[in-house]
């Protein structure tokens, strides 16, 4: 049984892991579980100035799962009979229900199996669930949905803009971009006072200090909203952000960040928090986000900011690794070789979206992505992948490490070669 409630950081986390596996596997499973994320994120919990909203509860009507759950003669009803033999034996329906005389929809044999038991093809079995799908979602949303907790808080809305940037790349959804555009646009003019960052807003006032996850997660999602689009502006916010969080939050005498910043109320203590739980450890999100930020920048100051939170932990993520994923994946960036991918263009082209959808779509974990198509002069000066690179008649590609580079692919096929390429 599913705990109802649903978490925008659970859908942030899980949508972005879920466009990785995409990736990895070109599995149309793992786009569409992605793409429906996305999507219930946009209908369901997006204000329409921008911000991602907080939670969904999980209750209704003063009942628990009510919005979500189904009576078998409730669906025979609405999808007919011969549809809803298939349904109910594909999704697990019965008379006596599953959850409280009622029934929570999941799957327990694959669709050939259910599709064999049936005597239908897999295609007319695709079609039912399709069919069925949209007259049940129709009929839901006449019902009383579930209270939404309308907070917009930055740190977590700083984890959906990262899966909406990424997934407007991978999956080439111009919705997509629109909204992770929103968002920071939102994030920016309405979390932001006096330079310093503020960590909550709800119908239309923001209050109380940004903590360090805040600024970690903030950053992140820029870098990767950089990363997707190529507009030098997200960067230089990440870079602000970077530059304010490194100066409020980091211990000079231990190392490290703090929880809260000089800014905030003194307290008796200052706290780190390096442990991963259900969402990121600010140190974890930040010593990740720094080694973008230097591998894009070359500012040495970041990796060594990061290396020391590592110094710090390496004792207790030896003892307890499964405490730490956020940071293993940040340490595993900094033990290997990330790609540094620069692509070059005059401006917009179908060959510019070839190179740059063979770059989106390649599983490459550690990596940075830098696109440059106009005033390119000035962003030379800021991402040093783009100096003595000038654009040339047709986009060029060009694949690094360590600011060392294979010669410029002009064509998708030796780009990809280069990509998954052991060395540079």
């Amino acid at each position: 049984m599913p705990h109802f409630e649903k978490m925008i950081y659970d859908n942030a986390l899980l949508s972005r892991g879920y466009l990785h596996l995409y990736q990895l596997t070109k599995d149309d499973f793992a786009r569409r579980i992605a793409e429906e994320t996305l999507n219930y994120v946009m209908r369901e919990m997006t204000d329409l100035s921008g911000g991602f909203y907080s939670t969904q509860d999980a209750d209704s009507e003063g009942e628990e799962g009510k919005f979500f759950v189904w009576s078998k003669e409730e669906i025979e009803k609405e999808i007919g009979p011969h549809d809803a033999a298939f349904f109910c034996d594909y999704f697990d329906v019965t008379e006596e229900g599953n959850f409280e005389g009622r029934n929570i929809l999941h799957v327990t044999s694959s669709l050939e199996e259910v599709a064999n038991r049936q005597g239908l093809s897999i295609d007319e079995a695709r079609d039912i669930i399709q069919r069925a799908q949209r007259k049940l979602f129709h009929i839901r949303e006449g019902r009383i949905k579930p209270a939404r907790d309308e907070k917009v808080l930055t740190a977590w809305n700083g984890l959906m803009l990262a899966s909406f940037a990424e997934a407007s790349a991978i999956l080439e959804r111009a919705d997509y971009r629109s909204a992770a555009e929103k968002n920071a646009e939102f994030l920016l003019t309405n979390l932001k006072s006096d330079g310093l960052l503020l960590r909550t807003w709800k119908k239309g006032e923001a209050k109380l200090n940004a903590y360090l996850e805040d600024y970690a997660c903030l950053i992140e999602g820029l870098v990767s909203l950089y990363e997707a689009t190529g507009v030098l502006r997200w960067l230089r916010h990440a870079i602000e952000f970077a530059d304010k969080m490194i100066e409020e939050f980091w211990d000079e005498a231990a190392g490290g960040f703090f929880f809260t910043g000089k800014s905030h109320e003194q307290l008796i203590v200052r706290s780190k928090d390096f442990m991963d739980n259900a969402t990121p450890s600010g140190n974890s999100v930040a010593a990740f986000a720094l080694q973008r930020l230097a591998t894009l920048t070359g500012r040495e100051e970041y990796q060594r900011h990061a290396v020391t939170v590592f110094r710090l932990v390496a004792d207790q993520i030896r003892r307890y690794p499964s405490a730490f994923g956020w940071m293993l994946c940040a340490l595993d960036f900094d033990l290997s070789k990330p790609k540094e991918i620069a692509v070059v263009a005059n401006g917009p082209s179908d060959r510019l979206t070839e190179l740059l959808r063979v770059v989106w779509q390649t599983y490459l974990p550690y990596r940075v992505i830098a696109c440059c198509t106009e005033n390119h002069e000035a962003a030379a000066t800021e991402v040093p992948l783009f100096a003595g690179r000038p654009p040339q008649v047709e986009p060029q590609a060009f694949v690094c490490e360590a600011y060392t580079c294979l010669r410029p692919a002009e064509d998708p096929t030796d780009l990809a070669r280069q990509l998954t390429a052991t060395n540079v």
